[in-house]
């Protein structure tokens, strides 16, 4: 109470009836006596999980994920469809539309229901909302919430994806970079909790870094930084995507690897991946993961190649950026144990001793979830000011 006050400059009085107000309204709920620093335990609340809800958008090059969550940024309904970014934001974002009505209907809490009045607002399907968060995979001016020429997304260059989301639901609309959200997921709830220096990174279709600085997303003067998929490797001359040479993600993404996969099935050096390709045709980056396992040792030179090359990109980064923890998620993290010890046997190797003695490399620990709980995380933060536990 008395921390509220000083907060807020309003007297023990005023706070309390607002307090009550908001318990009536079932904004906000009591978590009994926090700890003594000498007198009186204080009383502590919180925002009532319940009182109200967030839509998470969590966009990918090949799939689309989104959830409903509560205000503790928990997902508590959730929907994933496959996608293909590059067909456009018309037909991408009608799928998307379409999967957020489905989690509002779903969502044990009826939408009408969210604003504490018991009734919905006239042609609003997203009336109670609190607000909305949208991760795409390329650079967002974030002013703004549209992508500004996204290389692995055509025809998105511009487009106005937030006030679609605003138009249509009625509530604010946050719009980032899809691994600054999955940052913000891991630091709320994740292996990076209570963490200050992160560096998020994926490896998937494409190849990104969301960074945390002192408990807060850096996002840089125009939205881009953390693009660490077009970082050059010296002496590599695969052609990118971006149309220029030795790019990380032309070495070590979802779709170079898939390619490198099926040229080793294809000239037999690689019987396991050779095995797949007959049964499906076609093959994936997680494929690798599968034939490494198998001992194939085509596919595991292939692994740790890739780890190698990311790892080297990411040394570059610990000697600049000098974190505290990197975190590794997006599907191609998930190629298994040979693919993390090749990162960080690079990034210990080629980092200065003292930028190395404190950091930890892991994983993931969300299970696919960072970017939807950390859209959720995002419009609390935006919209209230909420930060995890610790930052």
């Amino acid at each position: 109470m008395s921390e509220l006050a000083r907060q807020t400059g309003l007297s023990r009085t005023g706070v309390g009836s607002r307090l009550t107000a908001l318990r009536g309204m079932g904004l906000v709920e009591d978590l009994g006596a926090g700890p003594s620093s000498g007198g009186r335990p204080p009383a502590l609340v919180r925002f009532a999980r319940n009182g109200g809800a967030v839509v998470a958008v969590d966009m990918g090059a090949t799939s689309v994920d989104v959830a409903v969550t509560n205000l503790a940024a928990e997902p508590v309904v959730h929907l994933a469809q496959d996608i293909d970014i590059r067909e456009g934001p018309k037909s991408v974002l009608n799928t998307t539309l379409d999967l957020v009505d489905q989690v509002l209907e779903a969502y044990p809490h009826a939408p009408g229901q969210l604003d504490g009045t018991g009734s919905k607002a006239a042609g609003s399907k997203g009336a109670g909302l609190k607000g909305i968060a949208v991760g795409i995979p390329g650079p967002v001016e974030f002013a703004t919430g549209r992508p500004v020429s996204p290389p692995i997304m055509p025809g998105w260059d511009q487009y106005p994806v937030r006030e679609l989301f605003e138009e249509r639901y009625g509530c604010p609309t946050f719009v980032d970079n899809d691994v600054n959200l999955m940052a913000i997921g891991e630091l709320w709830a994740g292996a990076a909790a209570s963490v200050q220096d992160v560096l998020w990174v994926k490896l998937g279709t494409g190849i990104g870094c969301g960074i945390i600085s002192q408990g807060a997303v850096f996002r840089g003067i125009s939205g881009c930084a953390g693009d660490i998929g077009h970082i050059e490797l010296g002496g590599d001359k695969t052609v990118c995507r971006c149309g220029n040479l030795g790019c990380l993600e032309a070495v070590a993404g979802g779709e170079a690897l898939a390619r490198r996969a099926e040229g080793l099935a294809l000239s037999g050096e690689s019987p396991s991946l050779a095995r797949m390709f007959d049964e499906r045709g076609t093959l994936r980056a997680e494929d690798l993961g599968v034939a490494a396992e198998e001992g194939d040792v085509a596919a595991v030179e292939l692994v740790r190649g890739a780890g190698r090359a990311v790892g080297a990109v990411l040394a570059s980064l610990v000697n600049f950026y000098n974190p505290e923890m990197i975190v590794i998620g997006g599907g191609v993290s998930r190629l298994g144990v040979r693919l993390l010890a090749s990162i960080r046997e690079s990034v210990y190797r080629r980092s200065l001793p003292l930028s190395t003695r404190d950091l930890v490399l892991t994983v993931s620990t969300l299970d696919g979830l960072a970017g939807v709980i950390g859209g959720g995380a995002m419009v609390l933060g935006e919209l209230y000011g909420l930060s995890p536990a610790g930052a």
